[in-house]
């Protein structure tokens, strides 16, 4: 192909590189020029024009693109027509996509006018999306050339065929019922864009021979199964490899450089995949699990060599057990300046009118008890975000040397107020341990052990008390997570950012059941012994 500024005379057939404007006349790049472009580019004095012409055993781009598309698309694919030098390629159906690596390196070395793009190796692809394109850079290209570049397949769709999972909870004294019901709804919501389903599940003592039993329980009636421990896997010798090669199975490979995602097992029974899951697949957010989860589901092996070459790539998050020093983040003082927020901005809208807030226990107000509970821990400073009835509710706070924070926008949910005394705190504050307005049970004790436990440099950037199994308020936050609070929405605080957190969470143990009481209804105030103000 030949390329550049010809004069007029010479531009018959030729694509127009650059455009041209001129009074009276816009000719667009890519428009070839035939007679009527020849007589316009005349009659507006344009004497030199930038174009590219063909020469002898040239390809357009467009055939170009198109039959290097054709060539490279394997199964499960569709190739749309090419347009402007591209084509590109979608799934026609749910999978796991596989691409030839060297053969698309090879590919894009055969001449820089011819590019082949993908999607990620083995991502998980949805029917319809699109997984690479096939883009011709100049206008034309030398047929041999494509010829050479269009040797055959190199990407292919693997679809989903396991459909029916089993999976496997052990259990120890702590592991609350909630934890193994949320572990199944996030493993429910991953399976569900494969088109597979949870068809079995059981809950066993977390012990060798529990286990074992229930492996065999459950292969025969599913594709895949799935075990999530209570407590995670640290040698080959710990329970759930132990129970899965008592009960006939073989691990594949325990361990993953994927971060998070180490403590993974691959395994399986007869033909039937084990996985068992590290910690971090009870969250939502993406992590090794998923990477070896969406390969099996597709019906693809996942090897040893697989699983260790998985490195490159393999950081997927800062994993706060091993901090590296941030620009962002303030360094932590020996002694560490904590301080507390007590919420109470909402407007009590399920207590049918009153603001519980301004109810009294004992004669003192909710509000009062949790400010009187921080202020006892002995912390910097506490500082309460105010919003519905806000005179009232600093008029209940009178003579506690709380410093006030107005939230304008309160009526959008708790998340606003959270936010809102986030961004008032100073910035040589490490930690805070954030109240709830309407828990008038928690104590300056509980606070002060929060406080305690705080422990950034052995990994404990969040805290929160636990009774029966159960986490409860407040809860304590360092600093490396306040960027993530200020990022939650809607009525609602933490709790997303605690759950895609787990090895950055301490739990103290709460002595009463304080943690867990809020007055949300006028019968849960008259059970508390509470009463409405006047």
């Amino acid at each position: 192909m030949r390329f550049g500024p010809v004069p007029l005379g010479e531009a018959r057939g030729g694509i127009v590189a650059h455009a041209v404007r001129a009074e009276g006349l816009v000719l667009k790049k890519g428009a070839r020029i035939g007679e009527a472009e020849m007589t316009a580019l005349a009659a507006a004095g344009i004497e030199t024009v930038v174009v590219a012409m063909a020469e002898p055993g040239d390809m357009g781009e467009d055939a170009a693109a198109a039959v290097i598309a054709a060539a490279v698309a394997g199964e499960g694919l569709r190739v749309d027509p090419a347009f402007t030098g591209r084509a590109n390629l979608f799934a026609a159906e749910a999978g796991v996509l596989v691409v030839d690596r060297d053969g698309i390196d090879r590919l894009n070395r055969i001449d820089e006018a011819i590019t082949l793009a993908t999607l990620p190796a083995f991502a998980a692809v949805e029917a319809g999306e699109m997984v690479a394109t096939v883009k011709i850079i100049p206008y034309a290209v030398a047929a041999d050339r494509v010829e050479a570049a269009a040797a055959g397949p190199l990407v292919r769709v693997a679809p989903f065929v396991r459909r029916r999972v089993a999976v496997i909870s052990t259990l120890l004294p702590g592991l609350a019922d909630k934890v193994v019901e949320k572990t199944l709804r996030v493993t429910a919501d991953r399976l569900d864009p494969a088109g597979a389903s949870i068809v079995r599940e059981l809950r066993v003592p977390h012990a060798a021979d529990a286990l074992a039993q229930a492996l065999a329980a459950v292969t025969p009636e599913a594709d895949l199964v799935l075990v999530f421990g209570a407590s995670a896997i640290a040698d080959r010798r710990d329970v759930i490899p132990a129970a899965l090669e008592a009960a006939g199975g073989a691990v594949e490979h325990l361990g993953m450089p994927v971060d998070p995602g180490n403590l993974l097992m691959v395994g399986a029974l007869g033909d039937v995949p084990v996985l068992g899951a590290p910690g971090c697949a009870r969250s939502p957010k993406e992590n090794g699990f998923d990477w070896v989860l969406m390969r099996l589901l597709a019906g693809l092996p996942v090897t040893r060599a697989d699983i260790t070459g998985m490195g490159v790539g393999g950081l997927l998050m800062e994993i706060v057990s091993r901090p590296q020093p941030r620009e962002d983040v303030v360094p932590v003082a020996a002694t560490p300046r904590i301080a507390a927020l007590v919420l109470a901005a909402g407007r009590s809208t399920r207590m049918g009118g009153p603001n519980k807030l301004l109810a009294t226990i004992d004669g003192v107000p909710l509000v009062r008890h949790a400010a009187e509970a921080a202020l006892g821990a002995g912390l910097a400073e506490v500082v309460v975000v105010t919003g519905h009835q806000g005179e009232a509710v600093r008029g209940a706070l009178d003579g506690l040397g709380c410093r006030f924070v107005a939230n304008p926008d309160y009526a959008d949910g708790l998340s606003t107020s959270l936010k809102a005394g986030l961004s008032a705190l100073p910035d040589d504050i490490d930690a805070v341990v954030v109240l709830l307005g309407d828990m008038p049970r928690v104590s300056s004790a509980l606070v002060a052990r929060l406080a305690a436990a705080y422990g950034p440099g052995a990994g404990r950037h969040i805290v929160v008390p636990v009774l029966d199994g159960r986490r409860g308020n407040p809860v304590l936050w360092g600093r490396r997570y306040f960027g993530e609070l200020m990022k939650v929405t809607g009525d609602q605080g933490g709790r997303a950012v605690l759950a895609g957190a787990p090895e950055a969470v301490a739990e103290v143990a709460a002595e009463a059941d304080d943690v867990h009481l809020d007055l949300d209804t006028p019968e849960a105030l008259a059970a508390a012994g509470g009463r409405i103000a006047p």
